[in-house]
């Protein structure tokens, strides 16, 4: 287990989950270790139906497997209801104002969970909803992919602090939020990424300021050797994002050099794990021969998207 982190729980009921800026060290590690113990639970047939009773809106103004399952599952196990909202069923497509359907829903419902490409319109749903909202994905951030990969890496790895994880690719949502997360657990990251596709250096910065409180070493290059170079676990991403499909040939071109095969790999410790929060295009951004091969772990890391979102799902609407 996680080191027991003495957090005071009544200060997470309630609260939004946006990004990972918004949440300690302290309340990242518990929610992690919290994930852990539901995940235990579930493989003994146990599961705690602590949110009977309760509904989870799902906005979905793009479309998702593992984000729109995971979540409705989740609820489902905690004994709670999650009801699938696309655009069609929604009249903020339609000129209602968010603020309305915010103060609306938070009369129907007990936490909303809302999957978008604009960080304002989630922020703005959170300020007038009197529930907590949960960024499922947005432009800038993936906070539950972020937790469900490290949890995967802790579970591979049994540490944090003594780790080195790689990100190789595009310097997107994903990246984002694992520059972050890995920082707030104090493990050291590199993210290297083309020029012209790094990380927004905002982000980048926050992390550095994180990693010195905690320890962790946190680097961005150009170069994917670099970045690899005795990493214990190796992550990529699609090179083309959702929104991003018209610039695939150009972005082929220009990742070219990017790609997570065994030639990569190689500068990596021998025991090291794969990451990718999928889906995947094998033969582009990572091989059929690594993303299927005996160091990859992108199964168990979509697994964990379902207990890091009970575990957030209890802290914030038990």
């Amino acid at each position: 287990m996680l080191e027991e982190k003495s957090v005071d729980t009544s200060q997470l009921k309630g609260r939004d989950f946006l990004t990972l800026l918004d949440y300690s060290s302290d309340e990242i590690l518990y929610l992690l270790d919290s994930a852990m113990k539901l995940k235990q639970a579930q493989q003994q047939g146990e599961c705690p139906k602590v949110l009977a009773g309760k509904s989870l809106g799902m906005l979905f103004e793009n479309a998702s497997t593992r984000t729109r399952v995971s979540f409705e599952v989740g609820m489902t196990q905690l004994g709670g209801h999650a009801l699938f909202l696309s655009p069609r069923d929604l009249q903020i497509g339609r000129g209602e104002p968010i603020s309305d359907t915010a103060k609306v829903l938070s009369r129907y419902l007990d936490g909303i969970m809302i999957r978008t490409n604009s960080d304002e319109k989630v922020a703005e749903l959170a300020r007038h909803a009197d529930i907590p909202v949960i960024n499922a994905l947005t432009d800038n951030y993936h906070p539950c992919q972020a937790l469900a990969d490290l949890l995967t890496i802790y579970e591979q790895k049994g540490d944090y602090t003594k780790l080195k994880t790689a990100y190789v690719g595009d310097g997107n949502n994903v990246a984002h939020s694992l520059l972050i997360g890995a920082a707030k657990v104090g493990m050291d990251i590199t993210i290297a990424t083309p020029k012209g596709y790094e990380a927004n250096p905002e982000f980048v910065n926050k992390a550095i300021e994180i990693g010195k409180e905690t320890g962790a070493l946190v680097k961005v290059t150009n170069d994917p050797v670099e970045a690899v170079k005795g990493a214990d676990a190796i992550y990529t991403d699609v090179w083309a994002s959702m929104g991003f499909e018209e610039e695939q040939k150009k972005r082929e071109q220009a990742f070219s050099g990017f790609q997570v095969n065994q030639q990569l790999t190689a500068h990596a410790k021998d025991d090291y794990i794969f990451l990718h929060c999928l889906p995947a295009h094998r033969d582009e951004e990572v091989t059929a021969e690594v993303i299927d091969g005996k160091h990859s772990c992108i199964i168990d890391e979509a697994e964990n998207r379902l207990h890091v979102q009970k575990a957030v799902m209890i802290a914030l609407m038990a």
